[in-house]
């Protein structure tokens, strides 16, 4: 089909929820490596990997190998039969997260991991009441969108009861009017009064990202996570720590994005770049907590042979080529790259994240959000060959995550686009 036949076709045939970035959406044919292909033969470096998703490039021959073969020898059977690359998944996840963390649970997305995820937690503690993070998201379900804090996610529906909500660690905009590290973590220590006061006193579980993806990237202080967790299993609850996008060495240093805190999970999540684009969630829990869901429960496709084997081969490319190491240090040159541009674009009002999960919050006056000035320098990049992503509760901040095998001169092409298109925009 022709550019505009698929474009008339998407609009046609689609929810109409099934938004497209750009004013003339970009119709992709095929990837390699850190680089996309339009349907007209165009080239553009990717900075936003599927949403998070591609680790070790597009089209990653390791893994798509692994997938073919895979699929030539076992496609399906259901996880009512023990197969080996579930099993082998299983143990590989239990031997590289941190901390007690053991029996998994497979899915087909992040939104399902953390359903089950506070499921698991609301059977241990005989609890239902779960605490969660303004300005969150944790997927399109029911439940999902409840502990989501962002109202252009949530779409029209009654929350589920028992969902609390408490203020993000938001640093550039203090919920409280504060300013780290004279605040004493506010923000952290809030948690202990929502709980004495929204719930029975007792609660299931807290659940967050250690960095906010859709969020607009916010990270907190380094004492953050130990705060606000010690306060949580003081009410009996369990830290459910969503590594949905920052998992997989994505902020660099660390496989796991809490690993960065020092604080380990009672239940954690996976999803996104787990497989690099293969569809897989998984939910990892203590013994004693996974053991707490009994009776029937399945996912018929979750945890499948070849999905199995796809993550197995994304998460041994990461080893072998040492892509943690690599997210480290060309997270930094890219964060680098992205001051000097603060130095010298003003509407670049703050850069933050880890690794190679790094984002720019554009503002006007004041501190004013300017959701109006992403949507221009998406054109302008777009028009340039850059691929970016865009969050924030209002809409106002840049979303970088380039595979993590991205070279050092993908790094300095993204930086030196970036600033061509901020040139263009007359500022």
């Amino acid at each position: 089909m022709k550019k505009q036949e698929i474009i008339e076709k998407h609009r046609k045939y689609l929810f109409s929820c099934v938004a497209n970035y750009y004013e003339e959406p970009l119709v992709v044919e095929h990837a390699k490596g850190s680089c996309v292909y339009d349907i007209e033969g165009r080239e553009y470096l990717d900075f936003f990997g599927g949403i998070v998703t591609i680790s070790v490039g597009h089209c990653n021959e390791k893994v798509t190998g692994a997938i073919q073969q895979q699929t030539n020898k076992l496609q399906h059977l259901s996880t009512l039969y023990p197969n080996e690359p579930h099993v082998r998944l299983a143990e590989k996840l239990a031997e590289i997260t941190p901390g007690r963390l053991q029996k998994s649970f497979f899915t087909n997305s992040g939104t399902e991991a953390n359903e089950t995820a506070v499921l698991v937690a609301q059977l241990h503690t005989k609890c239902q009441d779960v605490i969660a993070l303004r300005h969150s998201y944790s997927g399109r379900s029911h439940l999902a969108m409840s502990l989501t804090a962002n109202s252009a996610w949530r779409l029209n529906l009654t929350p589920m009861p028992g969902i609390h909500h408490i203020p993000n660690a938001y640093c550039y905009r203090c919920p409280f009017g504060l300013t780290y590290p004279s605040c004493n973590l506010k923000c952290a220590k809030d948690i202990e009064e929502a709980i004495q006061t929204a719930t029975t006193g007792r609660i299931a579980a807290f659940l967050a990202e250690p960095i906010q993806g859709i969020g607009g990237i916010i990270t907190p202080p380094k004492e953050y996570f130990k705060e606000v967790v010690a306060i949580v299993r003081k009410y009996g609850g369990l830290f459910i720590c969503d590594e949905v996008q920052t998992g997989w060495g994505r902020t660099g240093g660390k496989m796991f994005g809490i690993e960065h805190w020092g604080v380990e999970p009672d239940i954690m999540t996976f999803a996104k770049g787990m497989a690099n684009g293969v569809p897989i969630g998984a939910t990892i829990a203590t013994p004693e907590v996974a053991d707490s869901m009994k009776g029937m429960s399945i996912s018929t496709f979750g945890g499948n042979p070849v999905t199995s084997a796809a993550s197995l081969a994304t998460i041994q490319v990461i080893e072998e080529e040492n892509l943690v190491e690599n997210a480290r240090v060309m997270g930094q040159r890219l964060r680098e790259g992205l001051e000097a541009l603060k130095q010298k674009y003003p509407l670049i009002g703050d850069v933050r994240g880890m690794g190679l999960m790094q984002g720019l919050e554009l503002v006007g006056e004041n501190k004013r959000p300017d959701a109006g000035a992403v949507k221009r320098l998406f054109e302008r990049t777009k028009a340039n060959g850059l691929l970016i992503g865009r969050g924030g509760l209002m809409g106002n901040v840049i979303r970088i995550a380039p595979p993590l095998n991205v070279t050092r001169d993908h790094i300095d092409q993204a930086l030196k686009t970036l600033d061509q298109s901020f040139a263009q925009m007359g500022l």
